[in-house]
């Protein structure tokens, strides 16, 4: 009797739309997704945005591969470095809004291509107010593929373990901080 209920409620549900094939792709803006640059550019505007907004996780959805990974690399236990593997769905969580002003923003970005294969290494900086000083930095990893028709995100990761080191020089951009001495960046 609980599972024909439960059937019902799951029928009911897809057929309003209310419950979201976990497979389903959204429709993505062709600008996002017809060069790397549209992708990149994307890909760092639907996770910035003032606390209280909810984030573009639809606009998300339409930049990544349904099967896509993220990898995000934490302090363990043991105080190694361990990573946590998940789909995008886990990243996203639950629809709500968000509890933290956070914008992230590209400053810098070095593509590998091969055929249809293309790695991007993502120079980022971060920060709590939309227009503030920097408050860290970082690099993404990531991995895209072009279908001949527009790119899609596969996989992508980051360090964020609270003792990463600091992003090398080689990942900056060029005169961005003067003498390009370690005190001289955020």
């Amino acid at each position: 009797m609980t599972k024909n209920i439960a059937v019902i409620i799951l029928s009911v549900g897809l057929a309003f739309g209310l419950v979201r094939d976990a497979g389903a792709q959204d429709e993505a803006r062709p600008e996002d997704v017809s060069t790397i640059d549209g992708i990149m550019k994307a890909y760092y505007e639907v996770v910035s945005g003032p606390a209280g907004a909810e984030r573009e996780w639809a606009r998300d959805r339409s930049l990544h591969h349904p099967e896509a990974q993220i990898a995000i690399i934490r302090n363990g236990d043991d105080g190694r470095a361990a990573v946590r593997i998940m789909t995008l769905a886990d990243f996203h969580g639950p629809p709500e809004p968000a509890q933290n002003v956070f914008y992230e923003y590209e400053i810098n970005r070095e593509v590998r291509r091969h055929g249809a294969n293309a790695h991007v290494w993502s120079t980022y900086e971060w920060r709590s107010q939309e227009n503030g000083p920097a408050r860290g930095r970082g690099i993404n990893s990531v991995q895209m593929y072009f279908d001949g028709s527009r790119w899609w995100i596969t996989e992508w990761m980051y360090d964020g373990r609270t003792d990463a080191p600091a992003v090398q020089d080689a990942y900056l951009p060029e005169n961005r901080w003067g003498d390009r001495t370690e005190g001289t960046r955020p």
